[in-house]
């Protein structure tokens, strides 16, 4: 039943993050105070990574290096690189400008391997760059933060370590250890965690809803236009350049889907806790975005597969 309600969560997440943002805009009362709680749900969300993450992803480094090596490094310099391309076009104001840069500095999130599973592309390597740029964003988030950001505004590079550390890599380290240590546990909670992600990610996208109503109505056009424009050219670029690289088919979209396909809710997060209301609102629209473009891009791609599929069976 618990594998059932959990692959029903993961199936129907676009649905339950657009029900929750309308009700955040319409009702933003019902989220009163919910703000603070962001940094621990977004730990519980990095907790369930951990206790997910297998030795066996990590192989995949040693047995197929570049796709790996390419997806974690487009990851770092293609959103990064494009998020202050962007700013600097559409002449932005400080806090959304910063708000921007953090979408693009994040590592990928979770909900790439499922788009990558939709896609028929190579869920494996998916979960593995996802799993790699995770691990390294207390050191490469406050890094790109620090060299693109400044121009606008102070960036402590100690104290965004010190965040993405506690809402990150503390909770994906303790995952590991009760994986280690506690296996049966572990593996019970396996059925229920997309449930729990989906809970927190949707409460976390509701609390920045609410309390950015007034700033999205205000800056709404402008800012899901930049959005759009970042994830849109992120999925295009890293794609065009896994072609470059000579990657095969389905290692292509996986890491077109990683690159365009941001943890907006670390964005967010940090965006709380180290500036101000307006600076999370590029990514609590990155979340609903991309949970929008995602779906439309890897059931396009399901969908071309299938013909080839059927193309090839009917050859034979």
């Amino acid at each position: 039943m618990l594998q059932r309600i959990g692959h029903f969560a993961s199936k129907t997440f676009l649905i339950w993050v657009l029900l929750v943002s309308v009700i955040a805009f319409t009702v933003p009362g019902l989220f009163s105070g919910v703000g603070n709680w962001i940094p621990y749900l977004l730990g519980i969300v990095m907790l369930g990574m951990g206790l997910t993450i297998k030795v066996s992803d990590f192989k995949l480094v040693f047995k197929y290096p570049k796709p790996v090596i390419a997806g974690v490094v487009l990851q770092y310099t293609i959103m990064p690189l494009l998020a202050y391309c962007i700013v600097k076009a559409f002449h932005l104001p400080p806090d959304i400008a910063i708000g921007v840069l953090l979408v693009g500095c994040c590592p990928g999130g979770t909900t790439s391997n499922v788009m990558s599973y939709i896609a028929k592309a190579n869920v494996a390597l998916s979960v593995t760059i996802t799993s790699i740029s995770t691990i390294l964003a207390p050191v490469l988030t406050p890094s790109f933060m620090y060299l693109f950001a400044r121009e606008w505004m102070d960036v402590s590079f100690l104290s965004m370590f010190a965040s993405v550390t506690k809402v990150v890599l503390i909770p994906i380290l303790l995952g590991l250890l009760i994986q280690r240590f506690f296996k049966s546990f572990s593996e019970k909670s396996e059925d229920i965690l997309p449930l729990v992600s989906v809970i927190a990610i949707a409460i976390i996208l509701g609390a920045v809803v609410a309390g950015s109503r007034e700033l999205i109505i205000e800056t709404g056009l402008l800012i899901f236009t930049v959005v759009i424009a970042h994830n849109v050219l992120g999925y295009a670029l890293g794609y065009f350049l896994a072609n470059v690289l000579k990657l095969n088919y389905p290692d292509k979209k996986a890491v077109s889907i990683e690159v365009g396909m941001q943890n907006s809710a670390l964005a967010t997060s940090l965006a709380t806790v180290h500036f101000n209301p307006l600076a999370a609102v590029p990514g609590a629209v990155f979340s609903f975005v991309h949970c929008v473009t995602g779906p439309i891009l890897a059931r396009y791609w399901a969908k071309r597969a299938e013909r080839f599929d059927k193309a090839k069976r009917s050859l034979a």
